[in-house]
């Protein structure tokens, strides 16, 4: 037997959870329509869902000839159309079945695509060309994210199960009809495949059939508490913005809808956010992640000023300028917090909503600065103020960097925490630390390698130098009004934050009279990282509502 060098995953039944029979089947139901009634038009070889299928008709030029065929079979079984049938209707309510993509299929398509499998999708569709097109285009491109290929029938002549739909998609694959696995609902559909040498899985139950196809392929079961899929730096789109000379913001962009700028931390990258992005994107918003100034491919001088929030928000407008992107809804994690707190604050006319993580609005409550000078927990911050000495410990060895600097909330039993107090006095931030230290189970080795890349030329100079305008903040600070952040805003906790902690953001509701929280409690510093899945359920939930309210306001 050949090994299995791809999967191909039915759509109806696999890739989403329904199916066009139970969809009829609920239709017939609702609209007392006797049972079998709408599948047995479907199930016409020259009937008109079928031609659509088969791309001879487009969606437009389908659903006159399937009103006729409705009201002949009607007649043919001397039964009445109830009052206000509509295929419309049907159409409607397959669209909605077509959007439900399982999450568990697309978790578990990347990592098929991680371990060098190859992946379709073989779909039963017909052409969009009439009426919301939207949600159709969507799906096409969330897939088309997370699979090597993507066949539906109207583009090629034919339907699944027929074997010219398999021929075509090994083909386009690259391997043989023996060299590939076919996942279905229908059992049809898996006899069909035999009959064409493939391997077959019958999903009769949808959580046994990827419980199966990951033993099969060497892999670790996905459930519902897994990572949600990532994007790599190569499947997504690069742009650079010129903000002025010597000046260059570098961002990756996903997604169509209301724009979503996200603002990482330190000492990180656009990277932090590749939980984020695709989900963003899929939940339908154009998602851009910046290298933060400084990091990465965007350049700055060594400037200390450059690196004000004063600066850093002028040249976040410049970018948005540049962009054509008049308004925005900005998403910070560490210092990316506080830029986008600032933004709020000072440019509230281009900020729609603003989403910070971990990194509260200090200013909200006097008292938690005293609370925090007391606890010591920032003492790293004075030690990074002189410019060479922090660099000299940080740069010396980049694996051993951030392999202590990114640890997951659930290994701190098993991992030695970094102490952020003391750390002048013990002469460096990871004195005491060992030398070797395992790879956190936040970061894969190819995660690890390309941070590594990311400093191995530029070192940390640049993004230390956020620390050292913290002077030149506070003048900004205390110079301006201090002025209430009316957008709507969301702060999200992390329970094991061992710097930013909870309490910190006690009493900002006095300066964010619209704001919304979260809390996710075994999660640490790195919350995007250490808990994707959450993080993202709370961004998304929140971000829908938001926009959906103004969108309620608009009318």
């Amino acid at each position: 037997m050949e090994p299995t060098k791809a999967v191909l995953f039915g759509f109806w039944g696999v890739t989403v959870p329904s199916s066009p029979d139970a969809v009829f089947a609920s239709l017939e139901k609702q609209q007392n329509l006797p049972e079998g009634f709408l599948s047995s038009l479907a199930s016409r070889k020259d009937g008109a869902l079928s031609r659509a299928e088969r791309g001879k008709v487009t969606l437009f030029q389908m659903i006159p000839d399937l009103e006729v065929e409705c009201v002949e079979e009607a007649r043919a079984r001397a039964i009445s159309l109830p009052s206000g049938w509509s295929v419309r209707h049907l159409v409607d309510k397959l669209r909605e079945a077509m959007l439900d993509v399982n999450p568990a299929v697309l978790k578990m398509a990347a990592r098929l695509r991680d371990s060098g499998y190859l992946t379709a999708v073989l779909a039963n569709h017909w052409i969009y060309d009439s009426g919301d097109t939207e949600g159709p285009a969507r799906l096409l491109s969330q897939l088309g994210g997370h699979f090597d290929l993507v066949l539906q029938s109207c583009r090629t002549g034919h339907r699944v199960p027929e074997a010219s739909m398999f021929s075509s998609a090994v083909q386009h694959l690259g391997v043989t009809l023996q060299q590939a696995l076919w996942v279905d609902a229908d059992e049809d559909g898996v006899k069909a495949a035999e009959r064409e040498g493939m391997k077959t899985i019958l999903v009769e139950n949808g959580t046994d059939a990827l419980s199966k196809l990951a033993s099969l392929a060497g892999l670790q079961v996905v459930d519902a508490d897994s990572k949600p899929p990532s994007c790599k730096p190569n499947e997504v789109s690069h742009g650079y913005v010129t903000i002025r000379p010597g000046v260059r913001t570098h961002y990756v962009e996903m997604g169509e809808g209301p724009p979503v700028l996200l603002c990482h931390g330190f000492p990180e990258s656009w990277y932090s956010w590749r939980y984020q992005i695709p989900a963003l994107a899929h939940a339908g918003f154009r998602v851009l992640a910046l290298d933060m100034k400084g990091y990465g491919e965007s350049t700055a001088p060594t400037d200390i000023s450059e690196y004000s929030q004063e600066q850093m928000c002028k040249d976040l407008i410049v970018f948005l300028d540049k962009m054509a992107i008049p308004q925005v809804t900005l998403v910070g994690h560490d210092w990316g917090g506080a830029l986008v707190w600032s933004m709020a604050q000072v440019y509230p006319e281009r900020v729609r909503a603003v989403v910070s993580l971990n990194t509260p609005l200090f200013d909200a409550n006097p008292a938690v600065l005293q609370k925090s000078q007391d606890l010591g927990i920032f003492d790293y911050q004075v030690y990074f103020q002189k410019p060479g000495v922090a660099e000299a410990e940080l740069e010396k060895n980049l694996e051993r960097t951030f392999k202590i600097f990114f640890s997951s909330s659930c290994e701190r039993d098993t991992r030695p925490p970094i102490s952020t107090a003391g750390v002048c006095a013990r002469g460096g931030l990871f004195v005491g630390q060992p030398e070797d230290i395992p790879l956190t189970s936040m970061l894969t080795e190819a995660d690890l390698q390309f941070y590594m890349s990311r400093y191995k030329d530029q070192g940390f100079r640049r993004p230390l130098n956020w620390y050292r305008a913290m002077g030149a903040n506070m003048k900004w600070t205390s110079s301006r009004p201090n002025h209430k952040v009316l957008v709507p805003a969301l702060m999200v906790t992390a329970g094991h934050d061992p710097v930013l902690l909870p309490s910190f953001s006690e009493g900002m509701e006095d300066l964010i009279p619209n704001l919304s929280r979260g809390h996710i409690e075994e999660c640490g510093h790195w919350t995007q990282l250490d808990r994707p899945a959450e993080t993202n359920r709370i961004l998304i939930g929140w971000l829908k509502e938001t926009h959906g309210k103004a969108k309620l306001n608009e009318k």
